[in-house]
């Protein structure tokens, strides 16, 4: 059985799709998947084993730049390799209008949200079978429920499976700290998703005392200057080269654990069973939490207007970039809390 997965970003978005491979992999042995990608995360999909090809797009360009796109014939190769291959299921596991248009253009039959559920209304248009799956429940549970539906297999109550912690994963060529080590993700897409500076000097000045180095990961360069003044002054802080997400996954894999804001590397440090502490003010971790079988949420406490889902953050005579809520959560309770989970794990029976 071959299934198209029309899924296009972002990092933790993608990531949050791989359980259900995972379970339709167990019920459906012989199945392999397509995914349509980003071409900025195709990485993702590849770390799945049933995953055969990736069809990567650059849609963000192709509409900045629409006619010289067109000139070029990047959209008619793109779509000459979607059409190459007629599915048994083509699974629109996003539903909103890009990628619904992908779906309509596949062959095979459709599957996706109802009109009721999608991301984006119109967008079930394109599908052949419709599935009514609320939005008010972890994605990662929302996809799994979507792919047993499309395919026809019983859903599974077992824990999420990312099929990614047996991985062997490539290695950075850069000194790695000859002692234990956290990695410490201080970047997300929304300013108000980060937590203040002055809370991350605390915690690696923390984290030093603890006898641990500290790596600063970070994707542009807005972060990497961001990650330069957090680590200024420390000498066990270690501000990363920018690496490709298979070389940060091989660090997160042999770290002593991580501590992020809500953001795609999260996902991906939870699902690799690191010990991963994620922090969350404007968005709501019931809806899209780091999710493993070692990762915990420390949701900022003392606003009633959490999650506001806001990316420019208004509460009582503030008005600013920074999130107030996240503001409130003290670098001692965030070393707490993550020193409980950190115990923990270590003391799991094998």
């Amino acid at each position: 059985m071959r299934v198209l997965i029309v899924k296009l970003s972002s990092m933790g978005d993608l990531v949050q799709a791989l359980p259900a491979l995972t379970d339709a992999r167990r019920a459906i042995p012989d199945i392999k998947f397509d995914w349509v990608v980003d071409q900025a995360f195709a990485e993702i999909p590849r770390w799945h084993s049933a995953v055969g090809n990736t069809i990567p797009t650059a849609h963000r360009r192709w509409k900045k730049q629409l006619f010289k796109t067109l000139k070029s014939g990047e959209l008619k190769s793109f779509k000459q390799q979607l059409q190459s291959v007629e599915y048994d299921c083509v699974i629109d596991a996003q539903g909103n209008h890009k990628s619904a248009v992908v779906t309509a253009l596949a062959n095979g039959n459709k599957c996706g949200f109802d009109k009721a559920t999608a991301r984006e209304y119109g967008a079930h248009w394109a599908y052949h079978r419709h599935f009514h799956l609320p939005r008010q429940q972890l994605a990662i549970t929302r996809l799994r429920k979507l792919f047993a539906q499309s395919l026809g297999y019983e859903l599974p109550d077992t824990a999420p499976d990312f099929g990614l912690v047996d991985r062997q994963w490539p290695q950075p060529a850069i000194d790695l700290p000859e002692q234990q080590f956290l990695m410490f993700v201080h970047n997300a897409s929304w300013t108000n998703k980060c937590w203040p500076e002055i809370h991350w000097r605390h915690l690696i000045d923390i984290a030093g005392q603890q006898n641990y180095r500290v790596l600063l990961p970070w994707g542009s360069a807005e972060e990497e200057a961001r990650a330069h003044r957090l680590a200024q002054g420390y000498d066990h802080a270690m501000v990363l080269p920018r690496l490709p997400l298979s070389e940060l996954a091989f660090l997160f894999s042999i770290s002593s654990g991580a501590i992020c804001v809500d953001t795609g590397l999260a996902h991906i440090a939870a699902a690799l069973d690191v010990p991963t502490l994620t922090l969350y003010g404007p968005t709501d971790p019931a809806l899209i939490g780091a999710t493993g079988n070692n990762a915990e949420q420390k949701v900022a406490p003392g606003f009633s207007c959490t999650p506001c889902y806001k990316r420019f953050c208004q509460v009582d005579s503030y008005r600013g970039p920074e999130a107030q809520c996240l503001n409130g959560v003290a670098a001692d309770q965030v070393w707490q809390e993550f020193d409980v989970l950190r115990s923990r794990t270590i003391n799991l029976p094998e």
